[in-house]
């Protein structure tokens, strides 16, 4: 079917698909939300530009503005458009049988999860194995700073990942919920045993533990994790035997994708 449309005006709707475009991936490179000036700024554009195409983006749920800092982050938008890839996925299909495996030696609810902007997107959910009903948390998002999976991610993650994050203040969602200093320690605890843990930091009586998982490049690609009541999972500590079987079903998982080595050192 021949175009009748003016070739100015072709090239314009691909130059305005070119920017926003260059948008998202601004907005995917890291954790931190990002302003119309920051964008503007990054990308070489007018200022009237940028908030032209952030307005449409939005409109289409692909960008949402945080209500306080007016600031713009990716929207559940582009998620809805990943959910056939992330079926797909080779992260999820190579995670399924460790994340049975790894229900069923702990006991425990089993999420398996990727970075999203500042949060973890779960990709592949297990019920715990004694649970007489549940509700898929397939695509949920969890907090980095306050989830096992997010920190497991983070700590192996190049050092600028978390600068961004820590960029603006962290959101207190309970009275557990780390500081940076504390984040940071912990961080640096996770690098050296491979284990990422969380105690009432997003949901007051829930917990968790990650361990990160490796591409064949040695990228954190994401994490396998458990989840459950503090008082089964983690009451003086993490109850004996999770860290092992948690670190034992990402070596498993990194070992498909193709990785020599668990864990890889953090890059600085």
């Amino acid at each position: 079917m021949p175009n009748n449309q003016p070739a100015g005006k072709r090239r314009s709707s691909i130059q305005s698909i070119d920017r926003a475009t260059a948008i998202l991936k601004a907005l995917a490179s890291g954790p931190r939300r990002l302003g119309v000036s920051e964008l503007a700024e990054r990308l070489g554009l007018a200022r009237p530009t940028v908030h032209g195409l952030l307005q449409t983006l939005q409109s289409h749920g692909f960008v949402e503005q945080d209500s306080y800092s007016d600031k713009y982050q990716l929207g559940p938008g582009l998620l809805q458009l990943g959910y056939s890839y992330l079926d797909l996925n080779e992260l999820r299909a190579r995670s399924i049988a460790h994340a049975d495996h790894l229900a069923s030696r702990t006991g425990a609810a089993v999420r398996v999860g990727v970075m999203h902007g500042s949060s973890v997107v779960v990709v592949h959910h297990v019920f715990r194995p004694d649970a007489a009903f549940g509700v898929l948390e397939v695509g949920i998002q969890l907090p980095l700073h306050a989830s096992a999976l997010g920190k497991a991610i983070l700590a192996f993650s190049p050092a600028q990942m978390l600068e961004d994050l820590l960029a603006e203040p962290l959101p207190r969602l309970t009275k557990q919920t780390l500081s940076e200093a504390d984040l940071r320690q912990q961080l640096s605890v996770t690098r050296d045993s491979g284990i990422a843990t969380e105690r009432d930091e997003a949901v007051l009586g829930e917990s968790s533990a990650a361990a990160p998982i490796f591409d064949h490049g040695g990228q954190a690609v994401g994490a396998i994790g458990v989840v459950d009541s503090t008082d089964r999972i983690m009451t003086r500590g993490l109850a004996r035997g999770v860290g092992a079987a948690v670190s034992e079903a990402a070596r498993g998982v990194s070992r498909e994708l193709g990785a020599a080595r668990w864990p890889y050192a953090a890059e600085a």
